[in-house]
């Protein structure tokens, strides 16, 4: 389809460039087209996606201007594109086989007084959470819903975190924003880009050979996450041409599903950072690398020595780009988090609640917001897709602006963050938003456009194409994802 509006009509865009420090005329360099109304939902999950898809684009183009010293190319950003990637691990097929994205007890469960979510797809998560209800491992679906039925939701969400496992409890924007973590999500802007405080020269970027265009080329990234945001924030630097190197802990269990989904491009290491040889092996990595991104809950890496202060300390120069899921302040900033669980926790799975899921007995609302029935969710992990989108976004702009000032530099994020960006700023005013649900997309939209297959050591994938997109820009990964931790935790030879 063709050109339907320019980037000086995106507010969406225009919040997150700004949230990104750049040069608003630039954003009129953007052009968006496809098919209308995909991901519907009562939020605007597709200006989430169109948004950070579309500064991400073009903050490798600027960065690719830079290098090339010439003018900017154009970025056109496509809906069905965007669309089709923001639930990339739905499309994943390995040898035809589709994968199973969440485990019997990740789910909704009813209490007695509301609901609640749990997030059990790693095995000690799990097993943290059946010991958390003091059930066996055997336990099943039938053995939680009873031992749920009759607690209230907060009570299970503190012991269960207690216990180490995850557990939410489903609440309204109302309740969200009363809460002293909704409060804490809501002071800091949606993300942070600033200096770390340690100097070094302008960063040099020597001129782009060649086509494709990989304005990334050249660089280094550690990559410290797991599951979705910050493992597509790295699998797009890998697009633009960085060597990503992904770090696990050997005792850490990793889905291959997973890493099908998100490591295209990159490579995968095991390093335990306890041991000397693996800390020896990981300064060895920093000690060449321009950034580092991290997605362990505040605190986590600490005992490392792996703090962005610590980290610019003995690599002056470093971009460190920091996700957590609920944020770095408040009572729960030191959590584990996922997608789901911060949709049930501000208000989104309520606000997403299926027409007619209240039940009988109950249809109180408030701000059009059902209190009973099963909660929804929005038709992406748009928290987690998004976020990386913009995280990715975040490194190129700060290897821009190094090209001119120098420096090192500390970007922030969390899901939370992102939740209160949808939920409020994309919405133009103070309020939480409540909307109608959007036009589906109509017959145009045929997925299988942006789909295609690819030989892997994992076996033959059908996976989505990237949406990042500007003139020159690679259509796709130059290597397949390999299997997860099978690579030797050494940089590839080259400038």
């Amino acid at each position: 389809m063709g050109q339907r509006h320019s980037g000086g009509h995106n507010s969406g865009t225009e919040q997150a460039w700004s949230a990104l420090g750049g040069d608003p005329a630039l954003t009129e360099r953007i052009t968006y087209g496809g098919p209308p109304g995909l991901l519907p939902a009562r939020l605007p999950a597709l200006s989430l996606a169109r948004s950070t898809v579309a500064v991400c684009a073009l903050a490798a183009a600027e960065l690719a201007a830079r290098r090339e010293g010439g003018p900017l190319p154009a970025v056109r950003v496509d809906d069905g594109a965007v669309a089709t990637a923001f639930v990339s691990e739905r499309h994943l097929r390995t040898d035809g086989r589709a994968p199973s994205n969440f485990a019997p007890l990740s789910r909704f469960w009813r209490t007695a007084d509301g609901w609640v979510r749990t997030h059990a797809n790693y095995p000690h998560h799990r097993a943290r959470l059946l010991h958390a209800l003091d059930l066996p491992d055997s336990a099943g679906v039938p053995d939680v819903e009873t031992a749920l039925a009759g607690r209230r939701a907060v009570e299970i969400e503190e012991t269960v975190y207690a216990a180490g496992g995850l557990a939410v409890a489903a609440r309204t924007p109302e309740e969200w924003a009363a809460h002293p973590q909704g409060a804490a999500a809501a002071a800091p802007p949606l993300l942070t880009l600033g200096p770390l405080g340690v100097d070094a020269p302008p960063r040099a970027l020597p001129p782009l050979a060649g086509a494709p265009v990989r304005p990334a080329a050249g660089l280094r990234v550690l990559d410290l996450t797991r599951v979705i945001a910050g493992p597509v924030a790295t699998r797009t630097l890998a697009l633009l041409g960085a060597d990503v190197l992904r770090i696990d802990a050997p005792q850490l269990p990793e889905s291959q599903d997973a890493h099908s989904d998100t490591g295209f491009g990159k490579r995968s290491a095991l390093l335990d950072l306890g041991s000397p040889a693996g800390r020896a092996d990981f300064e060895a990595l920093l000690a060449r690398a321009d950034v580092v991104v991290t997605g362990y809950r505040p605190g986590a890496l600490d005992r490392f020595g792996l703090t962005p202060e610590e980290l610019a300390a003995r690599r002056p120069g470093l971009v460190v780009a920091r996700l957590s899921a609920w944020g770095e302040d408040g009572p729960w900033g030191g959590r584990r988090g996922f997608d789901s669980l911060v949709q049930v926790a501000t208000g989104i799975a309520a606000v997403e609640a299926e027409a007619g899921s209240a039940s009988e007995d109950s249809q109180e609302s408030r701000g059009g917001v059902k209190r009973s029935g099963t909660p929804g969710a929005l038709p992406a992990q748009a928290l987690d897709h998004g976020t990386g989108y913009l995280m990715a976004a975040a490194v190129l702009r700060a290897l821009t602006e190094q090209s001119r000032t120098g420096g090192s530099t500390l970007a922030t994020f969390s899901l939370a963050r992102t939740a209160r960006w949808l939920t409020h700023g994309l919405a133009g005013h103070d309020g939480p938003l409540t909307t109608g649900t959007e036009t589906p997309g109509d017959a145009l939209y045929d997925p299988a456009d942006h789909l295609r297959e690819t030989d892997s050591p994992a076996g033959r994938l059908r996976h989505a194409l990237p949406p990042v997109s500007f003139a020159g820009a690679p259509a796709t990964w130059t290597t397949p994802p390999g299997l997860c931790g099978t690579d030797a935790p050494v940089w590839r030879e080259g400038p």
